[in-house]
């Protein structure tokens, strides 16, 4: 048996080094470390307020139409805003306020007649407003009065603008401001010297402001009285084509003019611009010729008409029809060929962040250039030999396809709210939806539900179908996945 030595004992012996246990082995440099276990200590940590979630966009663009909405029904409700100086009952004042803000042009009440000089420039202001869009004139209003624009209020204008950049959002604004006040100032001093014709001065200066205000601003009021619109100007060229004019400009938003503006060539314009340049141009010519077929020969439309003025307002029918609401037709006395024309030119409207509503051009296009690469088999959608992404393909779609739910239950319920034949209520839910205005004469007869119903088509049409949808869900979320792919049975 062999006794160890002592220095061999004292290899395996435990060291201890401020609460280190260290064992030195046998090999140089072998030595295992175990750490003393420290003792258990209570932690308090302090506790803060649960930070809250900033609003979706789309929200605050719901609630902020909402609110001036309220607000516009409030003073219209007061005696001085009618004529005779009497309150108006609140559905009355909400249908007005909502066409108003909606810049629609749907009314249950002569806005010529009904409503006094207060009430008259209450309306005017509500059309300014909604044209801007609510962010759009906070935001102005900020600037006027000196504050600062925080950058989660330029994230909201960048969404309620179509996407414009962050860091020219503001300046995109200014120059807006400018051109809507230019635009509306020659607009009213044209209409004003053809105005002073008919009426005194003061009465002449006062509808070359408001409907320069009403047609820049596509919506569709006026001051003539009797529910007839510009009837009674059918044969005046200035009139007609003036008005035309502000609707197209109003119609194809600031940011496709300035691009036009700047001298470039049209290959070298951005694709946003050639995409609502070349569908207002094709669907104002298409619109005009199949207005002119289905109405040559009604006498009470365009028919009874010398050509030239046939011609005109055939074009200005056309022009209207997509966007604003004024009429120079008796649009319950056109064929329902005429009525169908204007019906679909109305479910597309005019362009992306300008005064239109409708499903825009941009959308339209895009489907139509979906359905094209679909028939030349192309695996991407091309538009002007550029590339779109599956996200806005996949936007379009949800756009169009809400749009003709919402037409369908709107429809629906007008049908059987009322006991007139469905084409008309199908144009009165596709005007609201659109927020056209043009009318066959049904809005001012409808029952409560009816005029409810159109209140909601006309919100639901100016802030867009997908974006009351945005604001009810949940936010966008990026999945850490994908799923594998599948294959379905198309056609």
């Amino acid at each position: 048996m062999r006794v160890r030595s002592e220095h061999e004992a004292d290899e395996h012996r435990p060291v201890i080094r401020h609460g280190t246990q260290a064992v030195i082995g046998r090999r140089p440099g072998d030595v295992r470390v175990r750490r003393a276990r420290p003792e258990s200590r209570l932690v308090t940590l302090p506790v803060y307020a649960a930070r809250r979630t900033a609003l979706h966009p789309a929200l605050i663009s719901v609630a902020g139409f909402a609110a001036v909405i309220l607000v516009g029904t409030v003073i219209l409700m007061l005696p001085i805003a009618s004529a005779t100086g009497q309150a108006t009952s609140f559905m009355d004042a909400l249908f007005t306020a909502t066409s108003a803000v909606c810049v629609t042009g749907l009314v249950v009440v002569d806005t010529g007649t009904y409503w006094g000089p207060f009430g008259q420039a209450v309306i005017a202001a509500l059309i300014q407003i909604g044209g801007f869009g609510f962010m759009t004139t906070a935001t102005l209003l900020l600037l006027l009065v000196g504050r600062r624009v925080t950058i989660r209020q330029r994230l909201v204008l960048s969404e309620a603008m179509g996407g414009d950049a962050l860091g020219s959002v503001l300046t995109v604004i200014r120059r807006l401001f400018i051109f809507t006040v230019a635009a509306e100032l020659i607009g009213m001093i044209v209409l004003t010297s053809r105005f002073l014709d008919v009426v005194e001065p003061p009465q002449a200066l006062w509808w070359g402001v408001f409907h320069a205000i009403s047609a820049f601003n596509n919506a569709g009021f006026d001051l003539f009285g009797g529910f007839r619109s510009l009837l009674f100007f059918q044969e005046d060229s200035v009139v007609l084509l003036t008005i035309a004019a502000l609707i197209i400009a109003g119609g194809i938003s600031y940011v496709v003019l300035a691009d036009v503006t700047r001298g470039r060539r049209m290959v070298r314009l951005e694709l946003n611009t050639k995409i609502v340049l070349t569908a207002t141009v094709v669907l104002t010519v298409l619109g005009m010729l199949a207005l002119l077929v289905s109405e040559y020969s009604n006498p009470d439309t365009l028919g009874g008409m010398p050509p030239g003025t046939r011609l005109l307002n055939a074009f200005f029918q056309s022009v209207t029809a997509r966007t604003a609401g004024f009429s120079s037709v008796n649009i319950g006395a056109m064929t329902e060929g005429g009525l169908l024309v204007l019906a679909i030119l109305m479910f597309i409207g005019g362009a992306t962040a300008s005064a239109a509503g409708g499903i825009k051009l941009q959308t339209f296009s895009l489907l139509f250039f979906v359905i094209l690469s679909a028939v030349r088999g192309l695996p991407e959608v091309v538009v002007f030999q550029r590339r779109v992404p599956i996200a806005e393909v996949m936007r379009a779609l949800s756009i169009a396809l809400l749009a003709l739910a919402l037409v369908f239950v709107v429809s629906l319920v007008l049908e059987i709210a009322e006991t007139s034949a469905f084409l008309p209520l199908l144009f009165e839910a596709m005007s609201a939806l659109g927020t056209v205005g043009l009318s066959t004469g049904l809005t001012p007869e409808t029952v409560p539900v009816s005029r409810l119903i159109l209140i909601f088509a006309m919100f639901a049409g100016r802030l867009g179908p997908l974006t009351l949808v945005l604001a009810l869900v949940a936010r966008e979320k990026r999945p850490h996945y994908r799923w594998p792919e599948g294959s379905v049975k198309i056609g």
